[in-house]
């Protein structure tokens, strides 16, 4: 990409979940990790969501979702980027999701699915090789 400087990670709620804990402290994660991380708050729209990555030029989306919208919400955002002419914002999520469908998820083009217990030292070590590879602080 040519483009330097720290990984910028747009970390987001998005629908009527209302429990952050767990972005939060992947937000605090990545941050302590030498990132730039956006934390969007609760009860954002995926609209919302994709412009804040766009207007924050942003390397990925991680999205937090306990709510069971998953499917539905991870859709959106990834359908939001396309049509923004954005897709090369990495969208990642996380919290509870059924494993089956991870599997489809993927297929939507969610580039990864960190489940609860998921040790938050390999959500750092996966962002760092996924997005923007190679990015320096």
């Amino acid at each position: 990409m040519g483009v330097s400087g720290p990984i910028r990670v747009v970390v987001a709620k998005p629908g009527l979940d209302g429990h952050d804990r767990g972005a939060k402290v992947i937000a605090r994660a990545l941050r302590d990790a030498g990132m730039e991380v956006i934390y969007t708050g609760l009860h954002q729209t995926p609209e919302q969501i994709v412009d804040t990555a766009i207007q924050e030029d942003a390397d990925g989306i991680g999205l937090s979702i306990l709510s069971g919208a998953h499917m539905t919400l991870c859709a959106k955002v990834v359908e939001l980027l396309r049509e923004r002419d954005a897709a090369d914002i990495v969208v990642f999520g996380g919290g509870i999701i059924p494993d089956g469908d991870i599997p489809q998820l993927k297929a939507l083009g969610v580039a990864a699915i960190f489940t609860p217990g998921t040790p938050t030292r390999d959500v750092v070590s996966w962002v760092e090789s996924n997005l923007r590879a190679g990015a320096t602080a």
